[in-house]
């Protein structure tokens, strides 16, 4: 079955077709700036552009940086205010003429990475954390989620937000070394495995892509793992919760 998959993100929004049985886009990934102010109406219409670029009739996943419930957003920590409240699964689908479902995005790459990446198979628990602007979370129990858990906004034992502690956002605005916010990031982990005991950790977001530099200063008795998944997670994975609500 094909569905297309969009990630939603501050800067970009971001689409393509996936085959839901492979994982594999089977059209471009088609990107359109994300509109400012990004208010409600703004980000619909650019969804129905995207949607319009590739010619697509059929049910349409997104993934969305706020908790989602019900297709309502309830929180806005890196969006516009404007869209708490918001029934985007309406709004989105009167602006495309599509069907929309739409979840919290670090859900959806986890969705991905559970069905084709570093998850596949994995029984208990598992944790998907994204670093980049924030540090967003998806949580799973024997490959089952529990939605929007937005666990980059737990405080630390320092007494500090994780995500401006230890985000990716975070290291480049105090200008630290790998090692030196490896070692910020390796609290964090630490809290999440004294939280939940997870039976593996994976990696996502842009700065997994240098888990290399990093792996040294995680010393956590949990596997950690980066993400087999990189920039079209969230795309595969909301295709994928789209396709369990329609099929």
């Amino acid at each position: 079955m094909q569905i297309l998959g969009v990630d939603i993100g501050g800067s970009g929004i971001k689409g393509a077709i996936v085959d839901t049985l492979t994982g594999e886009l089977v059209s471009e990934r088609h990107r359109i700036d994300t509109p400012q102010p990004a208010t409600p109406e703004a980000v619909a219409a650019v969804l129905a552009q995207l949607v319009l670029h590739l010619g697509w009739t059929g049910p349409v996943g997104c993934g969305f940086p706020a908790a989602i419930q019900q297709g309502v957003v309830r929180t806005a920590a890196n969006i516009s205010k404007a869209f708490i409240g918001t029934n985007i699964d309406k709004l989105f689908s009167e602006a495309t003429n599509c069907e929309c479902h739409n979840l919290n995005d670090a859900d959806a790459a986890g969705i991905a990475e559970m069905h084709f990446g570093e998850g596949a198979g994995q029984a208990g628990v598992v944790l998907l954390i994204t670093i980049g602007t924030g540090l967003g979370t998806a949580l799973f129990t024997d490959g089952n989620l529990l939605p929007n858990t937005e666990l980059g906004h737990v405080y630390l034992e320092n007494g500090l937000e994780a995500e401006r502690f230890a985000s990716d956002a975070a290291r480049k605005l105090q200008d630290l070394g790998w090692k030196s916010w490896g070692n910020r990031f390796n609290i964090y982990l630490n809290t999440m495995e004294k939280l939940f005991w997870p039976d593996l950790i994976i990696l996502g977001g842009g700065a997994s892509k240098k888990f290399d530099k990093f792996k040294e200063q995680i010393a956590i008795k949990t596997p950690v793992k980066p993400a087999a998944f990189l920039n079209q997670a969230g795309i595969v994975g909301a295709a994928l919760y789209a396709k369990s609500k329609v099929v």
